[in-house]
């Protein structure tokens, strides 16, 4: 993946695991004994060989700059054009720290295009699970997309915690709902569930760029990529779904979010069994981290 630069969204605040978030931001708090929330996504960049990756902090990030300057900063090579950085709200192109997922981006849009990247791959540095990116970007190229995004199965009774995509039969996104109360809409891939909205995208860079400083102007938005970006994109560019399944069995894999105490003790209690859902000791693809001494 060496012509796509990573943008990891990781200022959230996290108001919904407090305590926990007291004194760090969501990304930073400890994840199966060892871990770091972030240590995931950043483990997936690495195992996928996307190795440029801009880190957009915010919210108390004294804890996980540190987590990622001491645990993550050798693991690329500078030498080579590779990095892992931090980039906190530099107020370069707003006034305003960062207000949505969208002006995050937008907010860092010299940064990004100083890298000219053919494609932008934009993730959540809150969320659990083992994606290798590379099988996102080689379906992307293979539909010639604008842009992809990532979907996975999910029960219609669930819809209220997503953004639910309509997809049609040759995986195209026709269309949203963002976060509905109840939805008819049913995936393609199992006529039972619908897709929900991962929040991994891929871009071309030609098509971020423009959305973003168009989306910038207009006071109406809110600048989220789920409720804005994507949306006024699907009649102008072409946009598909990668649909985060098992091949084999037809199931979707692991993926948790783990924005509240319950989901948070799931998933770490998803870990501690002898045959665990979630292996953090997958030799296949490990999952690194970084012990102060």
């Amino acid at each position: 993946m060496k012509d796509t630069l990573g943008v990891l969204l990781a200022g959230g605040a996290g108001e919904r695991l407090f305590p926990l978030t007291r004194d760090r931001a969501k990304p930073a708090v400890t994840f199966g004994g060892n871990y770091r929330i972030i240590d995931i996504t950043l483990s997936n960049c690495i195992n996928s060989d996307l190795r440029k990756v801009y880190i957009l902090t915010q919210y108390k990030a004294l804890s996980l700059n540190r987590h990622i300057r001491e645990g993550w900063g050798t693991i690329v090579a500078s030498e080579l054009g590779e990095f892992i950085e931090i980039l906190p709200p530099m107020k370069r192109v707003s006034e305003n720290w960062y207000m949505g997922t969208a002006d995050a981006v937008y907010q860092n849009i010299y940064s990004i295009g100083s890298e000219q990247p053919k494609y932008v791959l934009v993730l959540s540095g809150d969320h659990i699970y083992k994606m290798n990116y590379d099988l996102m970007m080689r379906q992307h190229v293979d539909a010639n997309a604008d842009v992809t995004l990532a979907t996975i199965l999910i029960d219609p009774s669930e819809s209220s915690r997503f953004g639910v995509v309509e997809i049609d039969r040759d995986s195209r996104v026709v269309g949203f709902e963002e976060k509905p109360k109840s939805t008819q809409l049913r995936s393609p891939f199992n006529p039972n569930m619908c897709s929900g909205s991962m929040g991994v995208y891929l871009f071309n860079t030609d098509v971020l760029l423009p959305a973003l400083l168009k989306d910038a102007e207009d006071p109406e938005s809110s600048h989220d990529f789920g409720h804005d970006i994507l949306p006024k994109l699907l009649d102008e560019y072409r946009v598909y779904a990668f649909n985060f399944i098992d091949e084999n069995k037809k199931e979707a894999l692991y993926w948790r979010d783990v924005g509240t105490l319950d989901a948070y003790f799931d998933a770490n209690m998803d870990v501690v069994a002898v045959s665990p859902v979630f292996n953090l000791y997958d030799k296949a693809w490990p999952i690194r981290t970084h012990q102060r001494q």
